[in-house]
């Protein structure tokens, strides 16, 4: 299942390496998410890391200013178990505000 959503993304990273030698090829980017702010407890933002494709992804926005606005195509997929979600398309749409404005 996949759906369309805007975002600010904070950061990214890319991993293309190998460990033990297993070959890791990885972009992450860094989501500005919503605490749970029903329990009381938690109030406010924080990031979520979601993988986003190979390191080539990171190519395509590291020049960008961030943090920056995004429409994210994302897919949810499942093993039966566990539910995972990963980015399938980014597109930049323009410049975060800051917090509060």
């Amino acid at each position: 299942m996949q759906f369309q959503t805007k975002a600010k993304v904070l950061g990214a990273k890319c991993f293309n390496d190998s460990i033990d030698g297993q070959k890791f090829d990885s972009t992450t980017i860094f989501v500005e998410m919503g605490l749970d702010e029903t329990r009381g407890t938690a109030k406010g933002f924080s990031s979520q890391a979601m993988g986003w494709g190979t390191s080539e992804e990171f190519q395509k926005i590291k020049h960008l200013p961030f943090p920056f606005e995004a429409e994210l195509t994302i897919e949810l997929v499942t093993s039966g178990k566990t539910q995972k979600q990963r980015v399938v398309a980014l597109k930049p749409v323009g410049v975060a505000r800051p917090a509060g404005a």
